[in-house]
């Protein structure tokens, strides 16, 4: 058999990936924030040892202060003496640096500012209107500052810009951390304006299309070809500047890292804002996701038990996405919920992210640095780093049921999509079933045996034909909605998807390509948004609903027999996966919960779980911010079966 050199690589990447390959420190931070200034690296690392925090963050800001970026040289020794003193303790240190924002302190009074010397190189709205804003449009710009947004087709910006990253990782820092490239579109009156509408970001474009994104355009119409592009350009522009800030920050220090702070998650923020952390994550060491989406909460104390249903579901995704680097969470766990105590909010907070296998970032209220309760900060981060290999050494899928993340229809269809997506998600998730979520990257490694695919209805051709030697294998699809119906373009596809996978299927005795128009999860989550958060909060049953039921009766249609089996409540999560060749169950616990007026959990008790009787003979469980025993298990019908102890807000599973 020949084999060339890239398939070699590629064998060689799978195999020591599930075999447990070395994993950099990104893999098992545990943060805090820190404001950076010369004289202070000492305090700094103490308190940060002192708390159990590995992985400090400093900021200085060199490239978002006019200031500083015009004359780096007193910020750059702060951030080498920070290196120093972190190293000597046996620590990790990144820095923050501003993305294309640029704030000039007292503008109103000084001569120069970043605008008044390059007011060509700042965002604008299409009527022209700058990027440019003052005290009162975000909570960090202070009266009397100016605070603008540049393009990255600035190019003397860009070229200055990439010089003070190769600067300031020759501090030898461990990582630069960029808050946030984006195009302007979050502040006030900013959020429907699809920027930059700036002379250098439309020669760009007209360069790479041929069109005048003022003219040619119909700006926010999704049916308009021309703005389909301009939406592709925006996120591929954002893309490619991280990839050239990694490269500069690698030519003078190959071990330090490069990580994004993205506040878009998986939703149609991302789309807006320009900043895909499916795209970023090819071109970055890891992210740092300051995850919010429309309509949820943002603070962990105001999750609904919905929207913490949403964001497990966004942390699997971005572990989808990552491929195997690592995720962190810049998250916030109180605010002032006044009936809710911050001790516990992050109790509730940290919990939901280790289930997630997500890194932990403690911060103040809705900062980057602090803590709202310094006590119970170095408690749980003890405990985390007492068990991070369970937490953070790669998680194996079994048997899992594939969910299709379709970019691209997320991109141009964001609310439907996302609808379904969330929806047949929360059927996984509420079923306690085996999931593994599947991206255009990922579909060639899937090994399952059913693919869901939730309307996704924009597959490019290498998608379908991926799908159809999926489904040629004699594995089963499940297609909702309008999956297929449309190119990665959301132009008409010839011919009908559906018939083609069905066809590719061949002679099954049995149909393995299930077509379902009326999608179920998009009715399945709207029917959440009306039952799941009052159920939850009692411990209720939630009702049994048709919708809910689909999925279910599909598999069984397929004969499909998951490898762990779990009896719990809809108000418990579950990720089931292969750790250091072990079978982990990893539980998270909602019920109880109320927004700002609860973060104490209704204990879930009996939980019942089946494993195969090859896992091995003993049982394990870990309750979160505890210690593990064995429990009792008993073998029969050629299983091995357990019923864990009361789960109060998470805990793991695993056999040896």
């Amino acid at each position: 058999m020949k084999t060339n050199t890239w398939t070699l690589a590629a064998l060689i990447l799978s195999a020591s990936w599930c075999f447990g390959a070395e994993q950099n420190w990104t893999h098992f931070v545990r943060i805090g924030g820190h404001g950076l200034a010369l004289g202070r690296a000492g305090a700094i690392v103490r308190s940060a040892v002192g708390t159990n925090v590995y992985g400090i963050e400093v900021d200085n800001d060199i490239t978002g202060r006019y200031e500083s970026l015009l004359d780096p040289a007193a910020k750059l020794r702060a951030i080498r003496e920070l290196a120093d003193a972190a190293h000597a303790a046996g620590q990790k240190a990144f820095v923050y640096i501003a993305g294309t924002e640029c704030i000039t302190a007292n503008a109103d009074k000084a001569p120069r500012s970043m605008f008044k010397d390059h007011p060509d190189w700042v965002q604008r709205k299409i009527t022209g209107e700058p990027a440019v804003f003052t005290g009162g449009a975000a909570f960090w710009i202070r009266k009397g500052d100016e605070d603008v947004w540049i393009s990255p087709y600035a190019s003397e910006w860009r070229k200055t810009y990439m010089e003070r990253v190769r600067q300031i990782a020759a501090t030898g820092i461990d990582g630069v951390y960029v808050d946030i490239p984006y195009w302007m579109t979050h502040f006030d009156g900013w959020e429907d304006s699809w920027a930059s509408f700036d002379d250098h970001t439309v020669a760009a474009f007209k360069a790479k299309t041929g069109l005048d994104a003022k003219k040619d355009i119909k700006v926010g119409d999704f049916a308009d070809p021309g703005f389909r592009k301009w939406v592709d350009f925006r996120i591929t522009t954002l893309t490619e500047f991280m990839r050239e800030i990694d490269e500069n920050v690698k030519k003078v220090n190959p071990q330090c890292m490069t990580i994004p702070e993205i506040y878009p998650g998986i939703e149609a923020e991302a789309v807006r804002v320009g900043s895909d952390v499916y795209e970023m994550y090819r071109v970055t060491d890891a992210i740092a996701h300051e995850y919010e989406f429309d309509g949820g909460a943002a603070i962990g104390a105001s999750k609904t038990p919905l929207d913490w249903l949403h964001y497990m579901t966004g942390m699997y995704t971005f572990r989808a996405f990552a491929e195997g680097k690592a995720s962190w969470m810049l998250s916030y766990s109180w605010d002032g919920e006044k009936s809710v105590d911050p001790k516990e909010a992050m109790k509730n907070l940290f919990a939901a992210q280790l289930t997630a296998g997500t890194n932990s970032w403690d911060a103040a209220t809705h900062v980057m640095s602090g803590s709202n309760d310094m006590a119970t900060r170095k408690a749980i981060f003890g405990w985390i780093a007492a068990h991070e290999k369970i937490f953070y050494r790669p998680r194996i899928p079994l048997r899992p049921i594939g969910v299709y993340f379709s970019p691209a229809t997320r991109n141009y269809f964001a609310r439907e999509w996302m609808e379904s997506y969330l929806g047949t998600m929360a059927m996984l998730l509420q079923s306690h079933r085996e999931f593994e979520i599947v991206t255009p990257r990922t579909l060639p490694a899937f090994r399952g045996e059913v693919l869901v695919l939730p309307d996704a209805r924009c597959l490019s051709e290498k998608e379908m034909q991926r799908l159809e030697k999926f489904a040629g294998q004699g594995k089963a699809l499940i297609l909702t909605g309008e999956t297929g119906k449309l190119d990665e373009r959301a132009e008409a596809r010839p011919g009908n998807a559906v018939t083609r996978l069905v066809r590719s299927a061949g002679n099954a005795a049995a149909p393995r390509v299930v077509a379902m128009p009326k999608c179920p999860g998009r009715a399945y989550w709207a029917l959440l948004g009306k039952q799941y958060d009052r159920a939850a909060a009692s411990g209720d049953p939630l009702p049994d609903t048709t919708q809910a039921t689909i999925l279910r009766d599909t598999l069984q249609e397929f004969k499909y027999q998951p490898a762990v089996e779990i009896a719990a409540s809809p108000f418990v999560t579950a990720q089931i996966a292969k750790v250091d060749g072990k079978v982990h169950v990893f539980l998270a616990n909602f019920k109880g919960l109320k927004s700002k007026e609860n973060a104490v959990q209704i204990p879930e008790k009996g939980v019942r779980i089946s494993f195969p009787a090859d896992a091995g003979q003993r049982v394990h469980f870990l309750p979160y911010l505890d210690e593990a025993s064995e429990i009792r298990s008993e073998r029969k019908d050629g299983r091995l079966s357990c019923i864990l102890p009361d789960i109060h807000k998470a805990a793991v599973v695993w056999v040896d």
